[in-house]
This record gives structure tokens, sequence and C-alpha cells, in this order.
């Protein structure tokens, strides 16, 4: 009996479907992150009667035929790319990116990584780098005895002294692009790395090139939807309830065909 194996490949698709809602809902603070979506593809079909076959002497063709699924898979897990609110945090380095773009930093391993998460840091030598203390290319030192910095739309990073009124640039910050940014490979930690499906990283100045600009103080809120994610929730549930009542049935029909006597 297909049924058996079609639902239950229903209730494994729904259970992956519930699996990324509740990893949405655990990211609904996560900085910069963006909710994903469970996307299926049905699986292949069994031509019992091909439509088109000849089904009589005079030429007759069958207009349809008759073609049984098997049931569903996982076609993808796409990240549905938006922008989150802002969140003023009033932070000298706390960054938030309006529009595309990601900040670039450099792993131990010395590869390349990409993020959205602007709440940055400064090490014991005075390095800007990430919460989890990798450092952000290009990489900026801010010296000991500055006051306070400034960071501008554009990415440059001013500081002040007390021995003088003027600003010192320090350095700037880029942002980087690409063509497929859903084809990032996520790694965790709000970091993300670049894939085939990506395409090359395109790195340049904020506000250029298409890329977003940054701002000061502020922070990017996750763009989860809390109650597109519970409706989505309450559709899976169900989902999976109606697949399990139909091997309920199948088992039923089962049990019929062995008490014939």
């Amino acid at each position: 009996m297909r049924a058996l194996k079609i639902a239950a490949t229903g209730m494994l698709a729904q259970q992956m479907r519930v699996e990324t809602i509740s990893n949405n809902l655990a990211n609904m603070s996560t900085t910069g992150y963006n909710a994903r979506r469970a996307e299926f593809a049905d699986l292949h079909y069994q031509q019992l009667s091909r439509a088109g076959t000849v089904n009589a002497a005079d030429g007759t063709v069958l207009p349809t035929g008759v073609q049984l699924g098997l049931g569903v898979r996982p076609a993808a897990v796409s990240v549905h790319l938006a922008q989150g609110s802002l969140s003023a945090t009033n932070g000298d380095l706390d960054l938030a990116i309006e529009g595309k773009g990601y900040l670039e930093v450099t792993l131990p391993s010395g590869q390349a990584a990409y993020t959205r998460d602007g709440g940055l840091k400064r090490s014991a030598d005075g390095l800007i780098v990430t919460s989890d203390g990798f450092a952000v290319s290009p990489e900026i030192t801010i010296p000991s005895d500055a006051l306070s910095i400034s960071i501008n739309a554009d990415g440059e990073v001013y500081a002040y002294f007390s021995e003088t009124a003027e600003a010192q640039l320090l350095g700037q910050f880029s942002l980087v692009g690409f063509s497929n940014a859903k084809g990032l490979e996520a790694m965790g930690s709000n970091l993300f790395v670049e894939t085939e499906a990506s395409g090359s990283a395109l790195v340049s100045s904020p506000g250029q090139d298409g890329l977003g600009t940054l701002r000061q103080g502020y922070l990017e809120d996750s763009s989860v939807d809390a109650v597109r994610e519970v409706t989505e929730l309450i559709e899976a549930q169900r989902g999976y309830e109606l697949n399990a009542k139909v091997i309920s049935a199948a088992d039923q029909m089962l049990g019929a065909t062995t008490q014939i006597r």
C-alpha cells in the first residue's frame, strides 16, 4: 500500500517545516537574523498509464493517463532577505547596515566570513572585532588615548583626542555584496561563508555599487514575523496530523485484508 510511505514522507516534511519555524522563533532576538522558509517538491510519479498512449485500434489516445505520486521531498530551506528594524543603542561601536551588504571578518584560520551583526567590540589591543573576537576587515585599531570615536554613513572611523579638537581618521569600513546572497552558507554565530552558489564577493565602500550605508549607534533587529511564524506552525501541525490519519486509515485497510476468510 503506497499510502503508508506517501503519508510518511508528508509527516517528515511537516516535521522539517516545524523545525525551521522553531529556529526562526528561537532567533527572534538575534541581531540581523533573516527568517528561513522550508520549501518542498513532489517526488517522482509511477506511470501506470501514460498520457498519449494509444488505447484502441482506431488510434484513440488517452487524454490524461494514470500517474500516481509517491509523496513529497525537501527542496530547499531558503533565506527570506529582508531589512530588519533598527534599534537605537547609542553604542560607539554598534553599526546597523541600511540596505544590502555584509561586514567582512577574518576567522582564526584566515578564511573570510561575512555578517550583518554590527555589535562590534574593542579588543585589548584596540582592534575592532566581533562579539566572538574575530577582526573586522579592513582592520582598524583605536588608540588607547582616544576619548570617543565617530563613524559616518560611508564607514569612515574618526577618533577624538583631548589635546586636539580636530578628529583623526583611523580607517574606513567596507561592505561586501553578492549576486546571490541566498546562496551563502550559514555557519552559526551570525556568520556566513561564500559558496559557488552565492558568487564571488564584491567589496566596495558603503553607499556604492548598490550596497547600503552604515548607521552608528544602532543595531538591526531580526526580521522574523512572530505572527506569521505561529500561523505557519499551526498549519504544519495540522498537516502532520492529517498525514498521521492517512497512516492510521491505511493501517486499518491492511488490517481488513488480513481478516478476510
